[in-house]
């Protein structure tokens, strides 16, 4: 095969294809094969002077007849044996398959279909020239096995592609497809190689475009323009500015799904907060309302840290939460620094929280109840805040009123305990015979030295203030006249 390059033509064939393309397809009703060696023998001079359209045109024509005459059969073999061609041009080849490629929806059944399927994934096998086609081509096969309900086999086929280096795709498509891929990974629940696939797609892609002027506007078309007009078949796809919120839904979608799976409340939050920082959901109701009591349903389900703790304040201050009231109140027994007893809590929002697909009070037969296990960890949640409520503002305190507090039994409420203290969120200590638990931290030598070194510093400090001010008072005293001097100056 060619290396590519494109030579000037040695001899011109146009008139000679103009005249045997109509001659050779009369003559294809009666004799295909004749037709078709005619259209060969015409190739090959073609082909051997560098003449590229006229390459093209005749094995166009070539795979058009075997087309016409119901002939797949006759159609894969010269597919085949045309892009093996001594010197066969690279971009003869790639208008073939690109051909050859709207012929699949005119097969008559779905095994011929197929047959034309592995044809050009033979040709294109390897070739970097039309590894679009090929992405393409696999992408219909991968819904054929779909279609036919063969998950696995639809996943490996799409999955094989590397789509994120093809510098001839453009990067809507290649989306396309890594999203695609991401989705079969999930439907046969290959959840570990649908994490690995989504971060092949950069989130900045999805960013908000800022508002131009019509005068930025006018400036960008006129240079696409530019570019249309010198752009090459070898050069890479021309950019577009182009809506894409339907891809950054779809992404997120997933996202949420894969979150999910593995109990990650506070990512699926954040993927909420990207949604609802869309313009589609923001002009829907609907869609607003439902984004929101999301974003506020997980991040008061996700386990207190920094960073849970931050963004739970930055979603309170948001002021669309009057579209969801309730679930507005619920965030704020989050941020203030008081009990919430939890069968208070049930009885006040567990009917409304309930009536969502997000939390479930009862539990259901299947085997991954997500929603009962949601409901269970809101508990958690109300029940570890309390907990930090009371190390907040007791040094100790006896077992049986921390249970009280709580709402818990003695067990319950250590493992709590425990549990709290593992992830460093508060400091306690159980005195179990003397069933006491202290929160108070104790302090090391050191800390009781640099905390006495700075309040004598400070000490220090506002004593040499109190000097200087008394001071200055006894020198503007001897400065301003007296009321004797005053008297005797009158």
């Amino acid at each position: 095969m060619s290396d590519g390059k494109l030579f000037k033509a040695d001899k011109d064939f146009t008139k000679d294809v103009d005249a045997l393309l109509p001659e050779a397809q009369e003559l294809s009703k009666t004799n295909v094969l004749a037709a078709i060696e005619k259209l060969l023998a015409l190739e090959k001079q073609a082909r051997q002077a560098s003449d590229l359209p006229s390459t093209s045109r005749l094995i166009v024509g070539i795979v058009t007849i075997c087309k016409d005459v119901g002939d797949w059969k006759l159609l894969n073999e010269h597919v085949i044996a045309l892009s093996k061609k001594h010197g066969q041009l690279k971009q003869a080849t790639t208008k073939m398959v690109q051909v050859v490629m709207g012929f699949l929806d005119q097969t008559p059944d779905t095994e011929t279909k197929l047959s034309v399927i592995e044809t050009l994934r033979t040709v294109t096998e390897g070739k970097i020239f039309v590894e679009v086609e090929r992405a393409r081509v696999t992408r219909i096969l991968s819904d054929l096995k779909k279609a036919q309900g063969d998950l696995n086999a639809a996943a490996d086929i799409l999955c094989e592609l590397q789509v994120e280096t093809f510098g001839s795709m453009a990067r809507r498509e290649k989306t396309e497809f890594i999203l695609e891929q991401v989705a079969l990974c999930i439907a046969k629940g290959d959840w570990t190689q649908a994490a690995i696939l989504s971060r092949k797609i950069n989130t900045r892609y999805f960013a908000r475009k800022p508002k131009k002027t019509p005068e930025q506007i006018e400036k960008e078309q006129k240079e696409l323009e530019e570019r249309e007009r010198n752009w090459k078949p070898e050069d890479p796809p021309i950019e577009r500015d182009e809506d894409v919120t339907d891809l950054k839904l779809r992404f997120y979608d997933q996202q949420i799904t894969l979150a999910n799976h593995e109990n990650k409340y506070l990512d699926v939050c954040k993927h909420y907060r990207q949604v609802l920082d869309t313009d589609s959901v923001q002009e829907n109701p609907e869609q607003l309302r439902a984004t929101l009591q999301r974003i506020i349903y997980y991040i008061v389900l996700s386990p207190y840290d920094n960073e849970q703790s931050d963004l739970l304040y930055r979603i309170q201050g948001d002021s669309r939460n009057s579209l969801v009231a309730i679930e507005a109140q619920l965030l704020k027994q989050f941020t203030i620094h008081e009990l919430m007893r939890w069968p208070v809590v049930a009885e006040q929002y567990g009917p409304h929280l309930c009536n969502t697909d997000v939390f479930d009070a009862e539990p259901s037969q299947s085997a991954d109840d997500k929603a009962h296990r949601r409901w269970q960890d809101l508990r958690k949640r109300v029940i570890e805040h309390n907990v930090r409520v009371v190390a907040k503002y007791y040094t100790r305190i006896q077992m049986g009123r921390l249970t009280e507090l709580l709402d818990l039994n003695e067990e319950e409420t250590e493992k709590y305990i425990s549990d709290l203290v593992t992830s460093k969120t508060i400091y306690a200590k159980i005195d179990r015979p003397a069933r006491i638990v202290n929160f108070a931290k104790p302090r090391d030598a050191d800390d009781v030295l640099n905390e006495w070194s700075s309040n004598m510093k400070s000490l220090l400090g506002l004593l040499e203030r109190i000097d200087h001010l008394i001071t200055k008072e006894e020198m503007m005293a001897r400065i301003l006249p007296t009321k004797g001097d005053r008297a005797k100056a009158r």
